[in-house]
């Protein structure tokens, strides 16, 4: 694997998903020792070469020798394809190369609401692009509706199975809901609160298709179902509590949050 020396990539030192990969590139060669920097701590060599705003949006990969600076994915395939010369023909190849930019941009832009941290004080942020994040919203929502209704089958027990449609409406609601709240409460919170809060539901559906899978091969009891989901439920009301911390939201938005759970349990229990 060769290493792309004179080059330095400029990540996100509020970011732990951009700490880790470009750690990783250090780690396995692909990059030198020196060849990875905060963009918060940029060095004064490359501060004038930089674009700081661009840098923050999508990370930065300067030539030191040269000047050139790349950004985003085609950062990312700088340094891969240099390793590993075998993917180059495929990252020039350009509807490859288009497809990896949405999903590169759909994630950066995201990435502040998919593992929140403390914010700095005036550290510089990614551009807030709303294409992106409603694209992320409407992502999660489908998800996580479509997981919850696989897992209703193995609650009915306990509660009437409903129409499909039943997870992806509720699902819905609270975003409806919690967003109506937000809006009053602290409107400039509003996409932040709600990408954050679409995460944490995500992140619990996911957790539940381990049991999903499993149950096809074991025969668990019914109640065994109940439990997980509420010990789920449990921590995501626990993550909820600690993502509006980081956003000082206070303890509106998790009291609303449960109560709009606990109000759509009682309809389906009285619609049972």
């Amino acid at each position: 694997m060769k290493t792309l020396n004179n080059h330095v990539i400029l990540f996100d030192n509020e970011c732990p998903i951009c700490y880790a990969y470009t750690k990783a590139f250090v780690k396995i060669g692909m990059l030198s020792q020196s060849g990875r920097e905060a963009y918060q701590e940029m060095p004064s060599n490359i501060c004038p070469l930089v674009n700081h705003q661009k840098a923050a949006d999508e990370i930065a990969l300067v030539n030191t020798e040269t000047g050139e600076v790349t950004y985003g994915i085609k950062s990312l395939f700088k340094i891969i394809a240099y390793a590993i010369p075998f993917f180059k023909p495929l990252f020039l190849f350009g509807p490859f190369v288009y497809v990896m930019q949405q999903l590169y941009a759909f994630i950066s832009y995201n990435r502040k609401v998919i593992i929140p941290v403390a914010i700095k004080e005036n550290s510089l942020q990614p551009t807030f692009k709303l294409r992106y994040r409603i694209t992320f919203l409407l992502f999660t929502w489908s998800i996580t509706a479509y997981i919850l209704i696989d897992y209703a089958h193995l609650l009915t027990d306990f509660v009437t199975m409903g129409s499909n449609y039943r997870e992806y409406l509720i699902c819905g609601g609270q975003l409806f809901f919690q967003g109506i709240i937000i809006s009053f409460y602290r409107k400039e919170k509003l996409w932040d609160y709600l990408g954050s809060m679409m995460t944490i539901s995500f992140a619990g559906s996911l957790l539940l298709l381990p049991i999903i899978v499993l149950d096809k091969y074991f025969n668990f009891q019914p109640l065994f179902f109940l439990i997980y989901f509420l010990m789920i439920a449990g921590l995501m009301f626990l993550e909820h509590i600690r993502r509006s911390k980081l956003l000082k939201l206070g303890w509106l938005m998790s009291v609303t949050w449960a109560l709009y759970r606990l109000i759509v349990l009682g309809l389906i229990l009285i619609l049972s």
